[in-house]
């Protein structure tokens, strides 16, 4: 699963690797072959490497692309932390300790700090609860028990 501003950011993630990377790279390539002798072409390794990367990161974005399933904003959702809510809580073992984060898939995680992975142990805390509820979220040192102030979805 995954939110519409997530699939466009795989969207334009392949379009940059397709378009920029990959001819630049490929250029990169057939200019250090050009050289000679490519046993030792630091610049032709280094580039053909950097090639299969790109072309392994573009067929994975590509079978993504085609297989997450889009979750947009409905309705029966107000009120209710479900996938792509941003939740803020305040911890009630922790006194003033506040956190707010989106409840995500998996592919959008990379490179946020605020949002937090549908499958971890404080967002199956978390859903289908209403602004007030507490919820217990169980980890191998200790039990936190945190209260829902704010749900909100982008519409």
């Amino acid at each position: 699963m995954i939110t519409p501003e997530g699939l466009e950011k795989l969207k334009a993630e392949l379009d940059h690797l397709w378009r920029v990377e990959r001819p630049d790279t490929t250029q990169k390539v057939a200019w250090a072959a050009s050289l000679g002798d490519r046993s030792e072409n630091a610049d032709y390794h280094y580039n053909k490497k950097r090639l299969r990367e790109i072309d392994k990161r573009i067929l994975y974005l590509r079978k993504c692309i085609d297989d997450l399933k889009v979750i947009h904003y409905s309705p029966f959702q107000e009120g209710k932390v479900m996938f792509g809510a941003w939740v803020e809580i305040e911890s009630r073992s922790i006194s003033g300790m506040k956190n707010r984060f989106r409840i995500v898939g998996g592919e959008e995680l990379i490179g946020r700090k605020d949002y937090i992975s549908m499958d971890s142990p404080m967002a199956q805390a978390l859903l289908k609860k209403e602004v007030g509820e507490e919820v217990i979220v169980k980890t191998p040192s200790r039990d936190f028990v945190w209260r829902i102030i704010n749900i909100e979805y982008q519409k």
